[in-house]
Parts: structure tokens; sequence; C-alpha cells
């Protein structure tokens, strides 16, 4: 009796362990595909940031150009 307990041991850690493990962390990978609502607001306000900083390149850009028209060619 004990030597068949010890196969089906030995067999449950050689083959159903393993493939229960790959499953789980399949399965949970699978769930946190998408964006959470945290990270979606996260996104919306660098975004948001990106958008107020572009404005004010642009706006310096433009006092540049006025005030000295050759400054891009400037290294």
């Amino acid at each position: 009796m004990s030597f068949f307990g010890f196969v089906i041991a030995a067999l449950f850690m050689v083959v159903v362990a393993p493939v229960w493990i790959v499953f789980h962390y399949i399965t949970q990978w699978r769930a946190q595909r998408g964006l959470s609502a945290q990270d979606e607001r996260l996104l919306a306000e660098l975004w948001e940031i990106a958008n107020r900083l572009e404005g004010r390149i642009q706006s310096l850009e433009r006092v540049l150009d006025s005030e000295a028209p050759n400054w891009r060619d400037k290294t």
C-alpha cells in the first residue's frame, strides 16, 4: 500500500501539479490583460499633461520665431 501511495504522489507531482500551476498562471495573465480603472485614469492624466506641454512648446517656438528668427539654425 505504501508503494502505491508513493506512485500516486509521484505522478501528481510530475504530471498534475505542473499542469495545474501553468493553467493557474495563464488564467491570471488573461484576467489582467486589460487596463484597470486606475491605469486608465493615469493614462488620461498623462495624455492631458502631454497636450499641455505640447501647447507650451508651440508657444515658446512662436515667441522665439518672432524675437530670434534664426534660433532653429543655431545648435
